[in-house]
């Protein structure tokens, strides 16, 4: 029988039956792991090119928060922090509690960033305009918090890099852990590598190599299991 609705009556939206609410969740949430990166390094990039004194051979993204403006470059960490807490949480819907560290080192990047955006970093090497040339003599508090929370977010996105590939590999899915792997000594090479050749700049470009590199596979991990997570549209299990 045909559903009679009242003359004058808005009839309500019919629900897809087979709609899963839950897998839904976790595609939006593997879907900021995809977005994060490109935010983060296009809020970045933009202010580099529009900020005075600011030069992307010798200064960390981490120094716009300093001077006028600086608030722009907080409130980027704090959102690309979020996004990729939203991210781990995807994780761990779709790999489940045998993938926890993958998920679980991921979040702690994430958390890592909103600390360090919390704790900024000293200015330096003539940034913001005014700061002396070369590195800094001393280090406040915020700057060493700043430090040690950005040491232990590069440190964590690389575990983080090399458990996942321990699962992808239990899903046979050999391409994505290789790429994983690869991700994992990218990282750690990019972060702790250019600090062991004397010079500013080389520590710098390590940094971006080691951020590029960590957003890539972060994008790409994401994209792979949004794609294997339950199509909402047609699933009927629910997480």
């Amino acid at each position: 029988m045909e559903p009679n609705f009242s003359a004058g009556a808005t009839p309500a939206r019919a629900i897809e039956p087979g709609f899963n609410r839950g897998a839904a969740v976790t595609r939006s949430l593997l879907g900021y792991g995809v977005l994060v990166g490109p935010f983060n390094l296009t809020v970045g990039l933009i202010q580099a090119f529009v900020r005075d004194g600011f030069d992307l051979e010798r200064h960390p993204l981490s120094l716009l928060a300093n001077g006028p403006g600086g608030w722009v470059q907080t409130a980027n960490f704090v959102l690309s922090g979020l996004m990729v807490v939203a991210a781990a949480v995807g994780f761990y819907r779709v790999l489940g509690p045998k993938s926890l560290a993958a998920s679980g080192f991921l979040g702690a990047f994430g958390g890592s960033m909103i600390v360090a955006a919390v704790f900024r970093a000293d200015p330096m090497d003539g940034f913001p305009v005014g700061t002396p040339l070369g590195p800094p003599t001393s280090i406040s508090t915020t700057g060493l918090v700043h430090f040690i929370a950005g040491t232990l977010g590069f440190i964590s996105l690389a575990v983080s890099c090399f458990f996942a590939a321990r699962a992808m590999s239990r899903r046979k899915a050999r391409t994505m852990a290789r790429l994983s792997v690869l991700a994992g000594l990218a990282v750690v090479l990019g972060c702790f590598g250019g600090f062991l050749i004397p010079g500013i700049s080389v520590g710098t470009l390590g940094i971006w190599f080691a951020v590029v590199v960590g957003w890539a596979w972060l994008a790409v991990l994401s994209f792979h299991l949004y794609h294997a997570a339950p199509d909402p549209r047609c699933s009927s299990h629910s997480r």
